[in-house]
């Protein structure tokens, strides 16, 4: 017997979320299906909300960082919700709906329990909706697997960094340093 597992609309997705019916569940939106999202430790929820700060600081109103917020995929019915986006600075857009692809930056995922979901499912949503750039902070390896040039729902550049700084592709000018972002 084949099991078929029902995929979610992004619509259906909202209108359990309005009725309530998700209501104290810590889920995201993959690929048409609800997916529970592990607990955050203290180290990730700390470094995460670290990160926030210093990148709010490093780009002032160039864009906005939104910390474990949705963001909306509509080509494959995703709606997840990294620990960062870096989007445009379109605040009263976002009264109205989450970020869309064309609005983000990068993403950036704090991983420890995480780790093989968002170095797979989340990679490819992302590289998918062709988000430029994505982010793993490795929290165990205490590394940052930095992600670009999304093509055919894959990143085909991966590098792994321990120390030193980087730039994003959206702000080449502005340098964040590893370390800020590891400890």
């Amino acid at each position: 017997m084949t099991v078929i597992t029902a995929k979610w609309t992004l619509d259906d997705y909202h209108q359990m979320i309005e009725v309530g019916l998700l209501e104290g569940r810590h889920v995201e939106l993959l690929n048409g299906e609800i997916v529970e999202m592990p607990p955050e430790g203290p180290e990730h929820a700390q470094l995460s909300t670290d990160a926030a700060d210093y990148l709010r600081s490093l780009l002032g109103d160039k864009a906005l960082v939104r910390d474990a917020k949705p963001i909306t995929i509509p080509e494959t019915a995703s709606e997840p919700q990294p620990d960062l986006a870096i989007v445009q600075p379109l605040r009263t857009l976002y009264r109205t709906r989450h970020p869309y692809p064309e609005n983000i930056f990068w993403v950036i995922e704090y991983s420890n329990t995480s780790l093989s979901k968002d170095l797979d499912a989340k990679r490819k949503v992302y590289a998918k909706a062709g988000i430029a750039e994505y982010w793993v902070v490795d929290l165990k390896n205490r590394l940052i697997k930095i992600l670009r040039n999304p093509i055919d729902g894959n990143y085909s550049h991966e590098v792994t960094l321990l120390e030193g700084e980087v730039s994003p592709l959206a702000f080449p000018q502005i340098k964040i340093l590893v370390l800020r972002l590891l400890n």
